[in-house]
């Protein structure tokens, strides 16, 4: 009696398990690209309802600058920046539309409303809206 595998049987195996890996691993790499896309949406809504929450404590405007090119927002109050929030790698924001980058916050908790855009070139995105007399702030996910 033959006790444990041959060398063909061994290699059947390690041929099965590399094929089922080359199958799923663009799936997983898409699938933590939507989750990075999502969780930087996350934090800039998080990111304006800082702002805004800024602006009622403190009394005073509040603008939140998008710099697309550079990938960041701005907390600002006059010159001086308070903040700032930087997107991960290949993750873009921009202001929707472009000619409007910067969302203002006053301290009755009214905003100038608009809207921003995250996404991953190619892949899901994100719309993030400001509703200009609540200064309420939504994410709804875009399909590309």
């Amino acid at each position: 009696m033959k006790r444990g595998f041959t060398l063909i049987e061994l290699a059947v195996t390690l041929l099965v398990i590399s094929v089922a890996v080359g199958i799923s691993a663009p799936s997983i790499a898409r699938g933590l690209d939507a989750l990075r896309t999502r969780a930087e949406a996350a934090g800039v809504a998080t990111f304006l309802r800082a702002a805004r929450e800024q602006a009622i404590t403190h009394s005073r405007s509040y603008e939140v600058r998008v710099k697309a090119e550079e990938g960041v927002i701005e907390l600002r109050t006059g010159d001086a920046v308070r903040s700032t929030r930087r997107m991960a790698s290949g993750v873009h924001i921009a202001a929707d539309p472009p000619s409007a980058p910067v969302v203002t916050f006053l301290p009755k908790g009214v905003t100038s409303g608009g809207r921003l855009r995250v996404e991953m070139p190619g892949r899901r995105g994100y719309l993030i809206t400001l509703d200009a007399l609540t200064g309420r702030v939504s994410t709804q996910r875009l399909e590309l």
